[in-house]
């Protein structure tokens, strides 16, 4: 049995953990107001959001192209000279949806109403991570895009069995190819490795008797979809986890996912992104049991999960690390800015180290401390130095006054998109320990301490009394501050 959290432990910080975890976070106003919720309340509201409107606008182009293919063969059937040429057009125009998908994308995840969809939807990109550089249609990943977010929090079967039928994935593990002379078993193998059961809880003849089942699964380019091809079906007799039959793809997945194993293994990956790592066996036995006495639906899971004591632990509390999409749209949030134009999204992304729609390889992002090189780590500095201020943070630096008879003739850089009177409100800048405290409580949740306290203390009271620059530069301060780097 799980324990739950007590009521009286309901706060605004536990209503901040909750809101940074199961969502991006948000602004002190936000916080506030789904602390007043209650915890079954707050929970219901992030967890149950299909009650809420959903305001998702698709790309225009999101949908079946039927001149494609007629594109394909005008490129195969051109002249040497042309052929080059088309190819080129056909590339730019992917490249150019590409960059349009991932603002879109970014976009959703800032804005939604609805932000535990995103955040399950970023959680389940990564888990069958899925790369548009093999894909190469940007229509497909975006249609991949839109299995995760319409079976976020559904079962675990159906999920499973949607997504081994996606035309990128059947692309991305060659599953499109495999016949039942020549069975391919890339993705039999992955199914059962990364995706449902872990290592070692499978054999070898495991995979190759359940790549036999899913031959004939294949991708129909004309109308991008799937289809089944029953002449590349083995229709012979499989054994595939102890189990024996005539088995198809759908029917392997079933044998899989009821493999207690499958709870365990897909419940502590949600525990792991959601929760904290390393969790004890004796935990992992509780939630396992959850999930599966729930018969393997995600919605009761993650109730129990946010509801749980064991969540808001000082175990759990800020002892994430922030992956590179969590610290750009939460920094967006805070700031209470749009995002940067979608090139430069696209490029902070890859510099931090999480390019969407381009995991590195089929095991996805492996997050945790490898978001914090010293390389991605000063990165974040940097561009946090660009959404506070607005342009390189260079040439501010170089242009600090030099003494106070200039102060007031600085202004903010032109064309800045945030109004530093929401981050600290005039009438809040009459003492460091107020500025310190309402910074502390819009970007950390909590009070800063040690020498990072110390040096935004020295920096404020240098500067008093404070203007608006001012205020971003404290902003930059503390938004370079290790404490803000975990959520």
């Amino acid at each position: 049995m799980v324990k739950r959290l007590a009521n009286h432990q309901w706060n605004y910080e536990t209503a901040a953990h909750l809101l940074n975890r199961a969502g991006f976070g948000g602004t002190p106003r936000e916080i506030q107001k789904l602390a007043a919720l209650g915890l079954d309340g707050a929970v219901d509201s992030l967890v149950d959001y299909e009650k809420i409107p959903d305001t998702i606008r698709n790309p225009s182009w999101a949908k079946p192209d039927p001149e494609r293919l007629a594109r394909f063969q005008k490129i195969k059937n051109a002249p040497e000279q042309d052929r080059q040429e088309l190819r080129k057009q056909e590339q730019r125009l992917q490249r150019e949806h590409l960059v349009e998908l991932r603002q879109w994308w970014l976009v959703q995840m800032l804005e939604t109403p609805r932000p535990l969809q995103e955040k399950l939807t970023l959680f389940w990109h990564g888990h069958f991570a899925t790369s548009v550089q093999k894909v190469k249609d940007a229509y497909l990943m975006w249609r991949q895009n839109d299995v995760f977010r319409r079976n976020a929090s559904g079962s675990w079967l159906t999920l499973l069995t949607e997504v081994s039928k996606d035309p990128a994935m059947l692309i991305w593990l060659d599953q499109a190819q495999s016949r039942k002379e020549h069975p391919n078993e890339n993705f039999a193998r992955e199914v059962m490795e990364l995706f449902a059961l872990g290592e070692g809880h499978y054999t070898e003849k495991d995979i190759t008797e359940a790549a036999r089942a899913l031959t004939g699964w294949s991708y129909d380019r004309a109308n991008q979809e799937f289809i089944s091809r029953p002449r590349m079906h083995d229709t012979g007799t499989k054994t595939v986890l102890g189990k024996m039959g005539r088995f198809d793809g759908d029917e392997i997945l079933k044998i899989i996912v009821e493999q207690p194993q499958s709870s365990r293994f897909v419940a502590e990956k949600l525990w792991t992104f959601f929760g904290g790592e390393n969790p004890s066996d004796a935990w992992m036995d509780t939630l396992a049991s959850d999930f599966c006495g729930n018969g393997g639906n995600f919605k009761p899971y993650l109730k129990t999960i946010f509801t749980s004591e064991e969540f808001y632990s000082e175990s759990v509390v800020r002892r994430q690390i922030k992956s590179p999409v969590q610290w750009l749209i939460s920094s967006s949030k805070l700031l209470e800015r749009e995002l940067p134009p979608p090139q430069i999204s696209a490029t902070a992304l890859r510099l931090l180290g999480q390019e969407l729609f381009a995991p590195p390889n089929v095991k996805g992002w492996d997050g945790g401390l490898s978001w914090i090189t010293t390389n991605n780590l000063l990165n974040r500095y940097n561009f946090a130095a660009y959404l506070v201020l607005g342009e390189n943070p260079l040439a501010h630096m170089a242009a600090r006054r030099g003494n106070k008879g200039m102060r007031r003739t600085r202004q903010i850089p032109e064309g800045h998109a945030i109004d530093p009177t929401k981050i600290v409100p005039l009438d809040e800048r009459k003492d460091t320990s107020t500025v310190v405290n309402v910074l502390g409580k819009r970007f950390l949740q909590a009070s800063l301490r040690g020498k990072q306290s110390q040096t935004l203390v020295e920096y404020i009271e240098s500067q008093a009394p404070l203007d608006d620059l001012d205020i971003l530069h404290a902003t930059r301060l503390i938004m370079s501050t290790p404490e803000f780097q975990l959520t």
